[in-house]
């Protein structure tokens, strides 16, 4: 994460840089995703490297655009490291595909019971970076209360992390919820999004 001081000490850790694959999905649609795998790989990691969620120490949203980046990084590498990808799990890495350039992110229940692991841990790590981008914000915003929910949230993502995003898709969907939910009540200045937040971590236990 990079984090520059502009000005009056506005931080900046996002870039400018744009997720385009549609060279992927040509390679795809010649190939097999096993083949096209190693280059989607390498331009998926240098996307989210340089993915930020402070811009001009205004602080951004966990999109759509950015989870199904990270999940599409995870479900490719299983897809292409399996003997023999299921038709399902193929068609669902293609559906990734096509709609992560425009944030089309999909349900939980389209996602295959094989790959559910692989979202979770994608979501696990997509909270996680967002999590330490907030921490740096909260330097120079300080909130006791959006940090002790934070905290509480590192806890979550750390026990998925070490469950290597086993867990059930509406768990890894409430990581996500809570945290926009965490966004909300700092944009808006809204107790309530703060308190649902802690709601939805609270529930899973």
């Amino acid at each position: 994460m990079k984090s520059v001081g502009v000005g009056d000490r506005k931080r900046h850790t996002s870039s400018p840089e744009t997720l385009d694959l549609s060279p992927h999905r040509t390679a795809v649609s010649d190939t097999t995703i096993r083949d096209a795998a190693p280059e989607l790989k390498a331009d998926l990691r240098d996307y989210i490297r340089q993915v930020g969620f402070i811009h001009g120490g205004e602080l951004r949203p966990l999109d759509d655009e950015t989870l199904v980046a990270y999940e599409l990084l995870h479900a490719v590498d299983v897809v292409a490291r399996s003997n023999r990808p299921t038709d399902d799990e193929q068609l669902y890495v293609l559906d990734l595909l096509r709609g992560a350039d425009t944030g089309d992110r999909p349900a939980p229940g389209e996602v295959p019971d094989s790959l559910a692991d692989a979202r979770g841990l994608a979501y696990a790590d997509a909270v996680d970076d967002y999590r330490r981008d907030l921490s740096v914000w909260l330097d120079d915003h300080p909130n006791t209360e959006v940090r002790t929910t934070l905290g509480t949230l590192s806890n979550y993502v750390k026990r998925a992390e070490a469950l290597d995003g086993a867990m059930p898709l509406d768990e890894s969907e409430t990581l996500v919820l809570a945290t926009r939910d965490i966004y909300t009540s700092i944009v808006d200045d809204d107790l309530d999004a703060l308190a649902s937040a802690r709601d939805r971590l609270a529930s899973l236990l």
